[in-house]
């Protein structure tokens, strides 16, 4: 792993409480928990953004990919998607195919609702002439999709858009 993705990693897991670990790793969901709360994500997140604070676009593209992983540890997919938030601004129209993946793994609303309304909303919102198009071309295809959190993003997407 990078740096930052090892810095984000050892503060959820130092954050992390025992019990609330066991609980959630209770739940048979295919996630693996650390027991972390929202607000050590989110500050786990911010910290991150500071002690690294030049990060490019393709660093943040790349960190987002590598919390996510292959492993189900959802305070680290939940990280990817804050880090996502914090980083609307610089993302484009290709990174809605990272996107994508993201939301066909999310298995939840907890994962993918904020990646929708947060992330992929405001960044069509800001898109404009052919990188707008190609984004609306991309979602119009999400409502088509067998995948629930896909036609979900999409609508939520879709009704923020003036008419």
């Amino acid at each position: 792993m990078s740096e930052a993705a090892d810095f984000i990693d050892a503060a959820l897991q130092r954050e992390a409480s025992w019990e609330r670990a066991e609980a959630l790793n209770s739940l048979e969901d295919g996630f693996f928990y650390y027991g972390a709360s929202v607000g050590a994500i989110r500050g786990a997140v911010r910290d991150a953004r500071r002690k690294f604070r030049h990060l490019t676009h393709d660093e943040v593209a790349f960190l987002s990919s590598e919390l996510w992983g292959n492993s189900p540890v959802f305070e680290r997919r939940l990280a990817a998607v804050v880090l996502l938030q914090s980083s609307v601004p610089m993302l484009r129209n290709t990174d809605l195919t990272r996107i994508e993946g993201f939301l066909r793994e999310s298995r939840t609303e907890s994962l993918a609702a904020p990646l929708a309304a947060d992330v992929v909303r405001p960044l069509v919102a800001r898109l404009t002439g052919q990188e707008r198009m190609k984004a609306l071309a991309v979602v119009g295809r999400w409502a088509q999709d067998q995948e629930p959190m896909l036609r979900r993003a999409a609508g939520v997407v879709r009704q923020s858009l003036p008419a």
